[in-house]
């Protein structure tokens, strides 16, 4: 190679260098470019999939409110039993399977179980068509306007949803165990911003199961496997709650105490301490958890907190001494944990028959007054 073509080679080598160095160079500089123009475009589609969701289920909301209140509705309902196949007949040929018979028939339930437009316009913002299919089979109306409330305001997918109905989470929580009327509120006020309120948050009993803990255990072995399976733990006690301390230390008059688990809940904003026992309550357990949530409220809680919760949780309880002690005025609420889950039956029946048993003492005691 000639002396020449020597030195064209060299002086070439770093123009190449250079053209690489400012390929990156405009690379960088577009980054913020192309993250912007992503960002256009991942909310436009998702404004565009939330507008196709909510004028879908309005759609299907208005065929069946139209079929039940033209057709099915008063003494027309044998009539309208039998044109249904007709009328999906004409609208598949037209629209496709998305209209069969039985498509029809869950829209016109889906009319039934909300039959307020203006509460299915809202819903149909953060809940899909799917969503809605789970909920119209709940026979309770109560019971299907907390998880459709919850589930708008918490943001829970189909399978979430599944899961909260399939562990009976209404009738564990507190609120399930108030008044027809106290629950309707509760659920208006849910409805119109008022936040969660520690009703919808504590429950009773508390499932375990997936502690994998045997009939005999101690305090400690539950500790011990809670803190194991933390994660799973806060998704039982519900949303909001995140770990704070374990065995936190108290000191009084040179005396030692221990709170077993702090939590804190950020939609209630407050702290919560939990207690663990074994057997069924005691009444010195209310002085004790007292004594807690005052020294926390004296020394942990931050400037706009709400009072300090406390939740006792045992292996069984005694509800005359319960009720007689007035524990939801110190703020305590106490409820059963359960590491063996009984047949799904039973444990069902169980849990109706404490749910309405626990309405029927406050409605006599309410009338007592």
């Amino acid at each position: 190679m000639s002396p020449v073509k020597k030195t064209v080679s060299a002086k070439k080598a770093p123009t190449a260098g250079l053209m690489v160095s400012a390929k990156f160079a405009s690379a960088e500089a577009q980054a913020p470019l192309v993250a912007d123009l992503r960002q256009l475009i991942d909310t436009a589609r998702h404004t565009a999939a939330v507008a196709v969701n909510t004028s879908l289920t309005l759609l299907y909301w208005r065929i069946g409110q139209r079929i039940h209140t033209e057709v099915l509705g008063q003494a027309r309902a044998a009539y309208g039993q039998e044109i249904l196949p007709t009328v999906s007949a004409e609208l598949v040929s037209h629209y496709g399977r998305g209209f069969s018979a039985r498509s029809l028939w869950r829209m016109v339930q889906f009319a039934q179980a909300f039959p307020d437009a203006e509460i299915v316009s809202t819903l149909s913002r953060q809940l899909s068509w799917s969503h809605f299919l789970d909920l119209i089979y709940l026979k309770d109306p109560l019971a299907r306007d907390f998880y459709a409330q919850l589930c708008a305001l918490e943001g829970w997918s189909v399978r979430t949803l599944r899961e909260r109905i399939g562990s009976l989470l209404f009738e564990r929580t507190a609120v399930s165990k108030q008044p027809e009327q106290f629950i309707r509120n509760a659920l208006d006020g849910l409805q119109t911003g008022g936040g969660l309120a520690p009703p919808f948050v504590l429950k009773d009993p508390y499932l375990l199961d997936f502690l994998g803990l045997q009939d005999r255990h101690l305090e400690k072995d539950l500790e011990d496997a809670i803190l194991r399976e933390l994660e799973t733990f806060l998704l039982e006690l519900g949303a909001g709650f995140s770990f704070v301390a374990r065995q936190r230390r108290i000191q009084l008059d040179n005396d030692d105490f221990y709170i077993d688990l702090l939590f804190y809940n950020r939609k209630l904003r407050r702290l919560v301490a939990i207690e663990l026992k074994l057997g069924e309550f005691k009444a010195e357990y209310k002085g004790q958890m007292e004594l807690y949530l005052r020294w926390l409220a004296k020394h942990d809680q931050e400037p706009g907190d709400g009072s300090p919760l406390g939740i006792i949780l045992c292996t069984g309880k005694k509800r005359e001494q319960i009720e007689l002690l007035e524990l939801d005025k110190s703020g305590i609420h106490v409820a059963e944990y359960l590491t063996v889950l009984p047949p799904r039956e039973a444990f069902e029946q169980k849990i109706h028959s404490a749910m309405l048993a626990a309405r029927a003492r406050l409605d006599n005691k309410a009338n007592e007054e």
